[in-house]
């Protein structure tokens, strides 16, 4: 049910051209590389290892200055601030690495499967949402295992996490990680059109978990319903929004899940808020022929 993964349609030269690559010149050749584009050629999987370990420096530094002040200095209010939208940034910059790497594992049928609880994932992809806007996340928070802490920080937030009774204790064995970028992109995106709510809903039906994100935001015209899924696409409603998105978050999500055999819609009116729809197989069909 996987997508296929080669999407490099190497735009053939205009005027007529042998089919056999020997007969070639190398004037042919060389015409040949040009119309095929630079980045063609290259893999974005390579790309995102090379930038994942200057990032992860980035981020550490930043946050070792911000958190061990008696060993590295005082830090000024305003060096403070800069250091955390640095330190915020960083985290956005490798959620975007991770989400392509992701899609780019799914089109191939790569899935990295492992027993886990789905409603321990969807709390941690939420902290990780989080931690993207201007607050972020207490340190306090990071490593507490009080459920009551937990949901009164989400609360004090806006956000209202509702899980059915037959979900709490269940165990999937699916892709962890493809779950938490689904999940953590539409969250994102909620988090950043909302007005003051975001309510969350998981259920189980039928070999699927059902999980609903709404936001009280502008909403969404019907006839963009299809457009936002689009990659780069930023629609009408949302461009009075003071986050510009890259477009890529909703596509890359619908992708992944529709390579694991579940998939993604939207209920939604311009001026009423939106509610996206996430089906999500725990049965172990539909994933791709590669397990690792």
């Amino acid at each position: 049910m996987g997508i296929s993964s080669d999407r490099r349609s190497g735009r053939q030269p205009s005027g007529k051209r042998s089919e056999d690559p020997s007969a070639l010149s190398n004037t042919d050749r060389g015409h040949s590389n040009q119309d095929q584009g630079f980045f063609d050629g290259l893999s974005v999987e390579f790309l995102i290892h090379e930038l994942k370990d200057p990032i992860s420096i980035i981020e550490t530094g930043a946050r070792t200055l911000l958190e061990r002040q008696d060993k590295y200095g005082a830090l000024t209010p305003k060096q403070e601030k800069t250091l955390k939208r640095m330190l915020r940034n960083t985290r956005k910059t490798r959620s975007m690495l991770y989400d392509l790497l992701e899609v780019g594992r799914s089109e191939s049928g790569v899935c990295l499967t492992c027993r886990f609880r789905p409603v321990q994932a969807l709390q941690t992809a939420l902290m990780e949402a989080l931690d993207t806007l201007p607050a972020g996340v207490p340190e306090t928070l990071r490593d507490t295992d009080q459920a009551s802490e937990i949901v009164g920080f989400f609360g004090d937030m806006g956000i209202r996490l509702e899980v059915t009774s037959d979900v709490h204790q269940l165990e999937i064995f699916e892709d962890e990680i493809k779950f938490r970028q689904i999940v953590g992109n539409l969250i994102k995106n909620a988090l950043h059109h909302r007005k003051q709510k975001l309510d969350i809903r998981m259920a189980y039906n039928d070999g699927f978990l059902c999980i609903d994100v709404t936001d009280d935001g502008p909403g969404v015209d019907p006839k963009n319903h299809s457009l936002i899924f689009e990659r780069y696409a930023q629609v009408n409603e949302c461009a009075i929004l003071e986050r510009k998105g890259h477009g890529l978050g909703l596509a890359g999500a619908l992708r992944v899940a529709r390579c694991l055999g579940g998939d993604i819609h939207i209920t939604s009116k311009k001026g009423a808020g939106a509610t996206f729809h996430l089906r999500f197989p725990c049965s172990g069909k539909g994933i791709g022929d590669k397990i690792e």
